[in-house]
């Protein structure tokens, strides 16, 4: 991660300096450029002033044919006839090479350069009629003042993307670095130290959602670490305990074969191994559940068909339980048929094994939730056991003994499922006598 964060710094420094040396080199080749086109602008104003000047002075006479300069001894103006003859001129032209004479009423401008002296004379030239006229001023200031800036220029710019490199360098160092805390933090959590944070900033911008979001997670590690450790803890107890069971039956009968009753010992090990066998089946599904924090689907389903199916099941596999479903009317809502059938079974199967029959079953639709209400005639629940009874392994009559009928995880699978599915389930503490347990979950009205 500290690799990660100092080449996102330096890929950053490097993107930043070199989009502004572009930058900044395309605006000084577009400053010198047209500074060089202002000033050249101007020399051609002047050049056309001088032009007009020497027109309107002619005809010159003919002991003076010499036309005044413009103030500065390397200008110069020639005064042609179409055929090239010369006319007037300033004194001591530069011998320069000529540009072609001009079309009749046009202008054109030039920049020739004197081989003598290497100067170079911006020239324009006129045909006015029967008279050619061709002025001339060297370009040195226009050069002088375009290198001036290009030098300025050439020094300013890399100075300007070494300081702006060193800033976004420190400013990139300085954003990622509560980045870089996070890394060291979450490096330092083991197994054992889940309960570590990494350092939230004061400010809620994307590095401190992400602080946030890091600890959200941790929080929700170590959560399952912790409901892991719980499980496999109970798990191993509840296993442990039949296993010894079994081993002590076999045992004994191995020890003393004259007392020995194989078909006891048989049964015996018989009722043990479906409690353990309904044990491992609650384990599979608890596990299943834990993983499975969203509804399996969103597919409606019919929850009295559900409760019918399993009511008519408990009843041929227990005839002496009375299950009465009078009130039971039609009622929809979303999810899996398969776990909201292990809801309904575990339900009954609580009142069935720890009350006493009948057993009343009613479903109905109340405002947007579907409520399903399974009340027996037992000695019920104290309320200070009413959520105590949901957790895993809970088993009201103190027996630690997992049986076929009674792993003390029934009611946590469901409670669980239940949760998946956007559904509760709560014990009525004011019912009596007996247990009324209360399912509700989402109403669907497609």
């Amino acid at each position: 991660m500290r690799d990660l964060v100092a080449g996102i710094r330096a890929r950053i420094t490097v993107i930043a300096t070199v989009v502004v040396i572009a930058v900044l080199g395309a605006a000084a080749i577009a400053l010198a450029t047209t500074q060089r086109s202002v000033l050249t602008d101007s020399v051609d104003e002047v050049l056309t002033r001088h032009a007009a000047e020497i027109l309107q002075s002619w005809p010159y006479s003919a002991v003076d044919a010499t036309i005044p300069g413009q103030g500065d001894d390397e200008s110069f103006a020639l005064l042609s006839d179409p055929g090239g003859k010369l006319l007037a001129s300033t004194a001591s032209p530069p011998e320069l090479r000529t540009p072609p004479q001009p079309a009749a009423g046009s202008v054109t401008y030039t920049t020739v350069s004197d081989p003598s002296t290497g100067i170079q004379f911006r020239v324009r030239s006129e045909r006015a009629g029967e008279l050619v006229v061709q002025v001339g001023t060297p370009l040195d200031d226009v050069n002088d003042s375009v290198d001036a800036l290009a030098r300025g220029l050439a020094v300013s710019v890399p100075v300007t993307a070494a300081l702006l490199a060193l800033t976004v360098w420190f400013l990139v160092g300085r954003v990622l670095h509560p980045v870089e805390a996070i890394r060291a933090q979450v490096a330092d959590i083991q197994g054992d130290t889940l309960d570590r944070r990494v350092p939230e900033p004061r400010t809620r911008d994307e590095i401190g959602r992400l602080a946030a979001t890091m600890n959200g997670m941790l929080d929700r590690v170590q959560d399952a670490s912790v409901r892991q450790r719980r499980f496999v803890d109970d798990a191993s107890h509840e296993l442990r305990t039949p296993l010894a069971r079994i081993r002590t039956e076999l045992e004994i009968d191995l020890a003393h074969p004259e007392t020995a009753d194989a078909a006891r010992t048989t049964q015996r090990v018989l009722s043990e191994v479906l409690g353990l066998q309904q044990l491992v089946d609650d384990l599979l599904a608890m596990a299943r559940s834990d993983r499975e924090s969203e509804p399996p689907s969103a597919t409606p389903v019919d929850l009295d068909d559900i409760v019918f199916t399993v009511v008519d099941s408990l009843r041929a596999s227990h005839p002496d339980v009375t299950i009465r479903t009078a009130g039971v009317s039609a009622a929809r809502t979303y999810g899996s048929r398969a776990q909201l059938a292990r809801v309904v079974t575990n339900v009954l199967d609580n009142a069935r094994i720890h009350g006493r029959a009948p057993i009343d079953v009613t479903l109905h639709e109340h405002e947007e939730r579907v409520v399903l209400t399974v009340t027996d005639s037992g000695p019920g629940i104290r309320p200070a056991d009413a959520e105590r009874v949901f957790n895993r392994f809970v088993r009201l009559d103190d027996a630690r003994t997992p049986s076929a009928s009674n792993t003390g995880l029934g009611l946590s699978i469901v409670r669980t499922i239940l949760t998946a599915h956007r559904g509760t389930i709560a014990i009525d503490t004011t019912h009596a006598p007996g247990a009324s347990f209360v399912v509700t979950l989402p109403l669907c009205r497609d």
